[in-house]
């Protein structure tokens, strides 16, 4: 019987309308996306928000299949593990969508287990993240078990060179493409507050760029943007679609790099959404790579991140 469980934490997405409902709902009451004190007053603003964007968000999960790719994913990712880790439990929790925190608890309970690993799958920490996620599987554990919650691992070198494997099976001439690290936005007043997203994303990005330099592969240019933004207040910049507008004529290759699985803003945002912003700009190839999801450099960067093995 495993004695120890790992349990992945991300955000979620829909399988169906209702799910999206239910997603949507659960991000915009928690508190460390709509920063108000009021409960009632985020309740109020998050049911207008959702009644307002419901129907037009679920069209474009009609685009990718009618289910965010993160399920399945993160799935595959769960049995890779339970099958490459001995006497280690793996499970997934979900902030915003089923399996939730508590479906996962009760599993944990059920199989006696009492020291929990948490690994946010997020690389660069950011309270709208990390922080939401570990502070709601620490409530409803409700002191049931022993929690070790893993760092942020954007430093990793075996998570990088997971990366890299990504990027570079995606082109074959790099010298013709302008690669852009493309991070999800955040609004600017966040990052003011303190919040090391924006630094740690940056970092990475430079982490990154040398390794690409050390394995002498060099693309045209690379640069960082954010995608995402909505609403009138400042988020942080350069916007991605701003960015797009500098390429005209020219090729470019998207990361996402503020994800570890697929979803619905690499499948649908990145992948149709900003591609279709990028032919009216008169890109001459643009091109999003793939998470680094389950492969296999990203299973052993998990056992080195959470000295497991």
């Amino acid at each position: 019987m495993s004695k120890k469980a790992l349990v992945l934490l991300n955000m979620g997405g829909a399988r169906s309308k209702d799910e999206l409902k239910m997603f949507l709902t659960n991000m915009f009451n928690d508190e460390n996306i709509i920063t108000l004190k009021s409960n009632f007053l985020r309740s109020i603003i998050a049911k207008f928000i959702v009644t307002s964007r419901l129907n037009s968000a679920w069209k474009n999960y009609e685009e990718i299949g009618n289910e965010s790719p993160i399920n399945p994913l993160t799935q595959k990712l769960v049995e890779k593990l339970n099958d490459s880790l001995e006497d280690i439990y793996v499970s997934q929790a979900m902030r915003y969508a089923p399996p939730r925190a508590d479906e996962c608890i009760k599993q944990l309970e059920e199989k006696g287990i009492k020291d929990v690993i948490l690994l946010p799958l997020y690389p660069q920490y950011s309270t709208t993240t990390t922080k939401s996620s570990v502070e709601e599987f620490i409530e409803y554990s409700n002191n049931k078990f022993n929690i070790e919650v893993i760092d942020p691992f954007y430093k990793n070198d075996f998570f990088n060179e997971a990366i890299l494997d990504t990027i570079i099976n995606t082109v074959e001439d790099y010298s013709e493409y302008n690669l852009i690290f493309s991070a999800h936005g955040l609004p600017q007043k966040i990052v003011d507050k303190g919040d090391p997203y924006q630094k740690h994303v940056q970092e990475h990005v430079e982490i990154l760029s040398n390794k690409l330099k050390e394995k002498n592969i060099n693309f045209k240019s690379i640069s960082l943007a954010y995608q995402s933004k909505v609403g009138p207040m400042k988020w942080l910049e350069p916007a991605l679609d701003e960015s797009l507008k500098d390429f005209k004529d020219e090729k470019v290759l998207i990361y996402p790099i503020a994800f570890i699985v697929d979803n619905s803003e690499t499948d649908f945002e990145l992948s149709i959404e900003y591609k279709e912003e990028a032919d009216k700009i008169g890109i001459k190839d643009y091109k999003v790579c793939k998470c680094v999801n389950f492969n296999d450099k990203f299973i052993e960067a998990i056992k080195d991140i959470t000295k497991l093995s």
